[in-house]
C-alpha cells in the first residue's frame, strides 16, 4: 500500500509542474497591457519622490552654506553637497529619459 501512495504522490509531483507551464500568457482584461505600460507607471510614480528628494537636498545644502559661516571646511562640505545633488539630478533625469530613448530607437 505505501508504495502505491509513493508512485502516486510521485507522478503527482512530476506532472505538477508541466500543468503549471501550460499557461504562458498572462491573463488580461485590458489588451493594452504590457511591460512598457508598466515601466510608464512605475517612472510615473517615481518621478514626483524623485524631485521631492532632490529639492530637499538643495535645500539642505543651502542650510550648510548659510551655517558654515565663512569656515572653509563647512564651506566645502556644502560645495560637495551641491554637486552630489546636481550629479544625483542629472542621473533621475537620464534614468527618467532612458526608457524612452530605448523605446524609441527599438522603434516598438
Amino acid at each position: 500500500m505505501n508504495k502505491k501512495i509513493a508512485i502516486a504522490s510521485l507522478t503527482v509531483l512530476m506532472v505538477l509542474p508541466l500543468m503549471s507551464m501550460a499557461e504562458l500568457r498572462l491573463p488580461s482584461s485590458n489588451p493594452d497591457f504590457s511591460v512598457w505600460t508598466i515601466v510608464t507607471a512605475v517612472l510615473n510614480l517615481i518621478w514626483p519622490i524623485f524631485i521631492g528628494f532632490a529639492i530637499i537636498m538643495f535645500i539642505v545644502a543651502g542650510f550648510e552654506f548659510l551655517t558654515a559661516q565663512g569656515e572653509i571646511s563647512k564651506v566645502v562640505k556644502a560645495r560637495q553637497a551641491v554637486i552630489w545633488a546636481s550629479v544625483g539630478v542629472v542621473v533621475g533625469v537620464l534614468a527618467f529619459s532612458l526608457p524612452f530613448v530605448i523605446w524609441n530607437q527599438l522603434g516598438v
